[in-house]
């Protein structure tokens, strides 16, 4: 039973992290999943003598920010990648693209959705993969999955919380499954190593950035390795170009960059920050990793400083 007496959403705050990575499956910005939570728990404060006690505290409060959720898509582009744009680049030493008023995809800080006893279970609904395949589901049917694979909802359950018959809830789950099927054999990514393997790629990575070591960081990649830089829509895929825009265009001196180790959407990553002309480090980015046994195979930069912020398991500068 619902505590009256109970500020808003203080009688939900146990369920705040996981309604926090739901609405961040649902949209990939955390921002916005953040803003979401907030107006789920006010609707269900709001709404509290309409809680009939047929379904458990959670489920309703899922309920309701899943509806949340696809109002605010009725509004809103799908969050992007550059991969998720055009091709690759084949030109290294041209200047990357900015496309800052693109709606890009954002990463979600581990520390703010897991606690111990359940990282192991989020992790594989929170990769960047999955996220970025969902962003091109369209939102009924990202609803319906999500709720299905991620909650193990039944096709009744969803029915009932999107106001669809069990029929279409099956259709939409069918649509919804074969899409996936689609896009993950257009992008696989290898599985990915156990610790402390990921956490050694890492370290790797790190140091080869900060010591501007192309070499050390060569070891590290697989030859098959690309590269992503939100905001721009330029990438590259493959040693061939990866190598020489690392060489010319990012890792020019040593000590430019300050990097942390931490971790997002269940992956290794790397909070970072660039010395600016007066010498002192500031907020750059964040990079998220993809590993596998044999290597890094995908590396993510969001180069907007403004990430860095969440990641409130690193130290600022």
């Amino acid at each position: 039973m619902i505590n009256s007496d109970a500020e808003p959403g203080n009688w939900a705050e146990p369920y705040r992290r996981e309604l926090l990575a739901h609405c961040y499956r649902m949209l990939g910005s955390v921002a916005d999943a953040e803003d979401l939570v907030q107006e789920t728990l006010l609707r269900a404060w709001r709404s509290q003598d309409q809680f009939r006690g047929d379904a458990s505290e959670r489920t309703w409060l899922y309920r309701i920010a899943t509806n949340v959720c696809l109002t605010a898509l009725e509004h809103r582009s799908r969050r992007v990648l550059p991969s998720g744009l055009g091709g690759p680049g084949d030109d290294p030493r041209s200047v990357p693209a900015a496309r800052p008023d693109l709606p890009w995809l954002e990463p979600i800080p581990d520390v703010l959705v897991n606690d111990p006893a359940t990282i192991v279970a989020e992790r594989d609904s929170l990769r960047l993969a999955l996220i970025t395949c969902l962003q091109q589901l369209p939102p009924r049917q990202r609803a319906a999955f999500l709720l299905r694979e991620v909650l193990s909802w039944s096709a009744a359950e969803i029915g009932e919380a999107l106001g669809l018959s069990t029929a279409a809830v099956k259709s939409l789950l069918q649509r919804a499954r074969a899409r996936l099927d689609q896009l993950r054999s257009a992008g696989e990514q290898p599985t990915g190593p156990v610790q402390p393997e990921r956490r050694e790629l890492l370290d790797h990575y790190i140091a080869a950035f900060e010591n501007a070591d192309v070499g050390a960081l060569e070891a590290v990649l697989r030859r098959d390795v690309s590269i992503e830089m939100t905001p721009s829509t330029t990438w590259f895929a493959g040693f061939g170009t990866c190598l020489p825009f690392f060489a010319e265009q990012v890792l020019t001196k040593p000590g430019e960059y300050r990097m942390f180790a931490s971790s997002a959407n269940g992956q290794p990553a790397g909070v970072t920050y660039r010395r600016d002309a007066d010498g002192r480090f500031q907020p750059f980015g964040v990079a998220v990793l993809t590993t596998t046994p044999t290597g890094i195979s995908r590396i993510v930069a969001f180069c907007e400083a403004r990430l860095v912020q969440r990641f409130v398991d690193v130290p600022p500068l």
